[in-house]
């Protein structure tokens, strides 16, 4: 459980903890360098927690983004089972004992679960793109089509359970120092190469959408990370055994979160916004030319259209990748 700056939530969050705390829970905190009192608030409730549970609490001096964090916890974890949750947000109350019980019961390599969204007073469940539930499924048939949303469009880490054996394997680690969308190439690395999992109806995690803190709603240059994040995509995905059916959805969820970005280049600080363009349109320009042009021949006429210009954007000196 990473937390970087988040006083005003982290109270809600670690109250959750206590509410779902057992014997033979343990639950990792890591402060990822926060500037405020965050780390005060942690370690006080890390010690009342460790009077119903296991507690390892980590204090990072220097932010090193949320997959480095991750990371940190993941190698002091000791369960059997691994999951996730972010400093701003919380579980209901018995929400991980029905986890794992949901875990034993069906025996695969992980789970996913819907989630809360909660935006100011208002709350949507998020349901994860798998028709079927309670079965026991292939993580590698569900990535596909390329053209509808699938499992690995909902790539949020904490909405699900990891089997310990997958953490063995070295599936669960994040690709290091990315400080936003560490969750894509994370989750398709676990379809490609996990054997077996199931979605359940299970909803308790809370998701604070547009809180201050969240890098959603950051316009740094931290939000550019998500070009190294589809470039290991698409490099993995390249290298696959079924690369030739997988590759087009990986290429076609890399330009429509480019389209999307630059819709939305308005949030971004204005060096940064300048930047966005440059990078995004050597982003385009380094995918694979005949799977490229096949997703944009798929596209909507505008979208395609709009990708089409930046790929043929000249090149300027000194242009480079996030």
């Amino acid at each position: 459980m990473p937390f970087r700056n988040v006083r005003q939530y982290a109270p809600d969050a670690l109250r959750s903890l206590r509410a779902n705390a057992r014997p033979d829970f343990q639950f990792v905190l890591v402060d990822d360098g926060s500037q405020d009192d965050t780390p005060v608030l942690v370690e006080r409730a890390a010690e009342e927690l460790s009077r119903v549970a296991g507690v390892c609490f980590l204090r990072r001096e220097h932010a090193g983004g949320i997959a480095t964090a991750r990371n940190a916890g993941l190698d002091a974890a000791e369960g059997a089972y691994l999951t996730f949750l972010d400093g701003d947000d919380w579980y209901a109350p018995g929400y991980l004992p029905r986890l794992v019980a949901a875990a034993e019961e069906l025996g695969c390599d992980f789970l996913r679960t819907d989630h809360v969204r909660v935006t100011g007073r208002a709350r949507t469940v998020r349901r994860v793109p798998v028709g079927l539930r309670d079965e026991v499924l292939d993580p590698r048939e569900v990535i596909l089509p390329a053209d509808r949303t699938t499992a690995v469009d909902y790539p949020q880490a904490w909405a699900g359970v990891y089997h310990r054996r997958l953490l063995e394997r070295g599936l669960l680690h994040f690709p290091d120092g990315l400080r936003t969308a560490e969750d894509r190439p994370w989750i398709w690395r676990l379809h490609r190469e996990a054997e077996s999992f199931a979605v359940v109806g299970l909803l308790g995690v809370f998701y604070r959408k547009g809180v201050a803190s969240s890098l959603t709603r950051v316009g740094d240059e931290r939000q550019l990370d998500f070009v190294p994040a589809f470039d290991r995509v698409v490099a993995q995905t390249a290298e696959d055994r079924d690369a030739d059916r997988l590759l087009p959805k990986a290429v076609r969820t890399y330009c429509a979160v480019i389209d999307r970005h630059l819709a939305e280049r308005d949030k971004f600080e204005p060096a940064v916004a300048a930047r966005l363009r440059a990078v995004c349109g050597d982003a385009l320009r380094r995918l694979p030319r005949d799977v490229l042009d096949e997703v944009l021949d798929s596209m909507d006429a505008g979208r395609a259209a709009r990708l089409r210009r930046l790929r043929r954007a000249p090149l300027r000196a000194g242009r480079g990748a996030a």
